[in-house]
């Protein structure tokens, strides 16, 4: 932390008061000298006045009476005197000289010394001023002692009136408000002092041998005073701590905490400085802040030596220097150079760990110095603040995990709901409040395969670069296990959609997890507010479904819509029913036919499920299948379609037409190593040969697991079973993948087959797989098929297989029987006798 010099203090104003004052004093003093020329004769007297005055200077004393507490300043004994028996001038020396002596001795700022000084001189002058303008005193009769009286309390009221002065300038006009509402215990304790001088100046008048006496009764009063002052120090010394430790108990936060201790260690140690020093720990910084004599804030200065602070740190025990610490002889340098007095520093424990320390520099007040009963105090405050700080230190940390991730330190989900309440509560009609969901593809992948530690690791680099990508003004948060979320204030939902593909492709690149380098891909879903809701918890929601609906899009960001929206719902109440669908064989298996391009030969189907739901109607098959992923009933689902294919199957080979029969796989289904056993199984159960059967695996399903699904497709191709890759192009695979997987056949995604007619890039891809696909010596089914048109070109390409609406669309089994009979006709073959379409309509 940089180091500041001590700001210039406000007490610097007091000379406002101070010159004026002194100026005063000083053309008095001179008129003064001018009338008696002969004042420096009574110097021997003055001595001892001199003298005195400054023991009376030395010591204030406290008396409580009922709920007031008043200070004795013992100076107005020997002023009354020294008012009687000194020439004008020589009082004005003598109570000037002690008091800047006085204040010199206990190493006040200058300022306060010499505003100390003219109030003094002002307060003097005006009392023989007053004495001038009455006759000479030379008797010590009543009048002589109203006189002496009138003039002790002229200067005390002198005084007093410049002392609230100075305070309303240098400090506020508050606190000379409260000082002049106070000062009238100040006038009964002078008068107290008054009549105690008067009754010394009657005693000396009356035989000097009194003086003896008054010397013995004198310093009896002060000793018996001294103690009972100490007593009332000791005992307001507890009270404040227990005042002090209160305020700190309340203080309630780690930021507030400095103000309330800071001020009142100074004042109660009655320092010029108090600082506190943290260390840093965790995610907390450096901390120094200190409080200063007449400033109202806290001040980022260091008036104590760092070599005082090290000592304390090294020994882990306070640490005093000045003249009541022997033994830190070789530290007084350092304070010289810093022009510190004295100090205290007290270190800071947490158990036996040492976080800071406490420390308060030049003392003030009665006792010049610090002494071994200041530690004591401050020991005593510094074990209260200790705990304090790291009860404000633990309610902040738990107050931060409550709102933030553990793994990334991102905002949780409670503090970005927390976050778009606030941001939605201002509207402006030309931004909106924009929510980009990020869903991490493959990181529950990555867990499975290469453990937990290696997810993290995926998580907190995908987090990282969310930070450094996004906008400065943008808050980015973690949700969930693999969703992140960013909002922000964005001109319209187009811009949201612009800037939302902008981050989701700096988001992507290699990233290192363990010994692996991965690609990072995300799908974002797009809600704003108020397009898309109103409240936090709808726009996250929205936002999650515009995620899952964006990762089966190529560009991977979707904005929501209605639709989204009752899908999920209709998802969510059909989960139930499906479950039962399968127990009660609700659910239907369609059969749509695969036809050999070169001389119109049905040679399959594709078994397709299809559920017609009681309350809903038909429901469409991405929504059920969906519903059974998430669901666990995927693999009953499986079963139920390839059972009814191979019952199919063995109808039609007991016929003798021999149909192949194709079965929808998901990737999850082979991470299961129990299926190829249940596929042998159902192979022999129903007397199926298994190159009959054919498994149709999605081509970005299989690339998000292949080296997990590997084991069951080699298992399957052991079995004699075909294995096509279906919707081949929608993945990020490179075509020399098709050498490596253990497949027979390639099934081009419809999307590209009917935009080939149309669409010279579609047109290129169909013809790049077709012809990589014959040179691996694959089969290539091309789905899709609707015009003859594209017939035509998949024909010229030397695609072999066809599937679409142009020859048929999916067919319960009674329907498919009758387009059977009436779009195909049997014909001879080498093989055997097979079905040939009629005509393509």
């Amino acid at each position: 932390m940089a180091k500041h010099p001590p700001a210039r203090p406000a007490s610097d104003r007091a000379w406002l008061i101070t010159y004026p004052l002194a100026l005063v004093a000083l053309i008095l003093t001179v008129g003064f000298w001018i009338a008696d020329p002969d004042w420096w004769k009574a110097w021997p007297v003055a001595c001892l006045f001199f003298l005195g005055y400054l023991l009376a200077l030395r010591d204030a004393f406290f008396i409580v009476i009922r709920r007031g507490t008043f200070t004795f300043a013992v100076t107005d004994v020997p002023f009354v005197l020294a008012l009687f028996y000194l020439p004008p001038v020589m009082v004005i020396i003598v109570v000037v000289g002690a008091t800047l002596t006085s204040q010199y001795w206990s190493r006040m700022p200058p300022a306060k010394l010499w505003f100390n000084g003219a109030k003094s001189a002002a307060g003097s002058t005006a009392a023989v001023l007053l004495l001038a303008a009455l006759p000479d005193l030379t008797e010590p009769d009543p009048g002589t002692w109203l006189a002496l009286a009138a003039a002790a309390e002229v200067a005390s009221l002198v005084e007093f009136l410049s002392l609230t002065g100075v305070l309303s300038l240098v400090q506020d006009v508050r606190t000379g408000r409260a000082a002049f509402r106070a000062g009238w215990t100040a006038f009964v304790a002078n008068a107290v002092c008054v009549v105690i001088g008067l009754t010394f100046l009657v005693a000396l008048e009356a035989t000097m041998w009194s003086a003896i006496l008054l010397a013995i009764l004198t310093g009896a009063l002060v000793v018996v005073l001294r103690s009972y002052t100490e007593f009332y120090r000791r005992h307001q010394t507890l009270a404040d701590v227990y005042e002090l430790t209160q305020a700190l108990r309340d203080s309630g936060s780690h930021s507030s905490m400095p103000d309330v201790l800071l001020g009142r260690v100074r004042a109660l140690m009655q320092s010029e400085f108090a600082t506190l020093w943290l260390a840093p720990q965790g995610r907390h910084p450096e901390v120094l802040l200190t409080a200063r004599l007449e400033h109202k804030g806290l001040l980022d200065i260091e008036p104590t030596p760092e070599v005082v602070r090290k000592r304390a740190l090294e020994t882990q025990a306070a640490t005093g220097v000045g003249n009541r610490f022997p033994g830190t002889e070789d530290l007084r340098p350092h304070l010289r150079a810093a022009k510190v007095k004295d100090v205290l520093v007290i270190p800071l424990r947490s158990g036996k760990a040492v976080i800071g320390t406490l420390e308060v520099a030049n003392r003030l007040g009665d006792n010049r110095t610090f002494r071994e009963t200041d530690v004591q105090v401050l020991e005593t405050i510094a074990a209260h603040a200790a705990v304090a700080l790291e009860n404000s230190r633990l309610v902040d940390r738990l107050r931060y995990d409550a709102y933030h991730d553990r793994l990334t330190g991102l905002p949780n989900r409670r503090r970005v709901i927390d976050a778009l309440a606030e941001a939605v509560k201002v509207r402006a009609e030309d931004e909106v409040v924009a929510i980009m969901l990020f869903d991490v593809d493959g990181q529950r992948n990555v867990n499975e395969s290469m453990g937990h530690a290696a997810g993290d690791k995926l998580l907190s680099e995908t987090a990282d670069r969310l930070r450094r990508i996004a906008d400065s003004g943008a808050l980015v948060g973690r949700i969930g296990g693999d969703e992140f979320v960013v909002t922000l204030r964005a001109p319209s939902i187009d811009a949201t959609i612009e800037i939302a593909t902008r981050m989701r492709e700096r988001l992507r690149g290699p990233m290192a997890v363990g010994s692996l380098t991965l690609d990072v891909n995300t799908a974002v879903g797009v809600s704003v507010y108020p397009d898309h809701g109103n409240d936090p918890e709808t726009l996250l929601q929205r936002a999650e479904l515009a995620a899952n609906a964006a990762k089966v899009l190529p560009y991977g960001v979707q904005p929501f819509h209605p639709a989204l929206e009752s899908r999920a719902v209709r998802r969510l109440g059909i989960a139930a029913d499906l479950r039962r669908a399968l127990d009660n064989d609700q659910l239907e298996v369609y059969f749509q036919p695969k036809v050999t391009l070169a001389d119109r030969h049905v040679v399959g189907v594709e078994c397709l499920a299809r559920w017609v739901h009681p309350a809903h109607g038909e429901v469409a098959p991405e929504d059920f299948v969906a519903v059974a992923e998430h669901t666990g009933q995927l693999a009953r689902l499986t079963e139920v379609v390839l059972v009814a294919g191979l019952k199919r199957c063995r109808s039609w080979s007991d016929a003798e037409r021999p149909f192949s029969v194709a079965v929808n796989l998901s990737a999850r289904i082979l991470l299961d190593s129990r299926f190829p056993e249940l596929v042998r199984e159902l192979l022999e159960e129903h007397g199926v040969e298994p190159g009959l059967v054919t498994f149709e695996i999605s081509e970005p399903g299989m690339l998000s697991d292949i080296e997990r699904v590997l084991p069951s497709l080699y298992r399957l191709r052991d079995l004699g079973v075909r294995l096509s890759v279906d919707d081949f192009g929608t993945g990020a695979s490179s075509l020399a993948y098709l050498r490596q997987w253990p497949v027979h056949e390639v099934k081009i995604d419809d999307s590209f087959v009917q935009g080939m007619a149309t669409d010279s890039g579609d047109l290129a891809i169909v013809r790049a797989v077709i012809g990589l696909s014959r040179e691996f010596g694959l089969t290539v089914v091309a789905e899709g098929v609707e015009s003859e048109l594209t017939l035509e070109l998949l024909e010229e390409m030397g695609c072999e297989i066809g599937q679409g609406y142009l020859f048929s669309r999916p067919l319960p089994f009674e329907r498919l029987e009758a387009w059977l009979n009436a779009q195909t006709e049997p014909e001879s073959t080498p093989t055997g006798e097979v079905r040939r379409l009629r005509a393509v309509i």
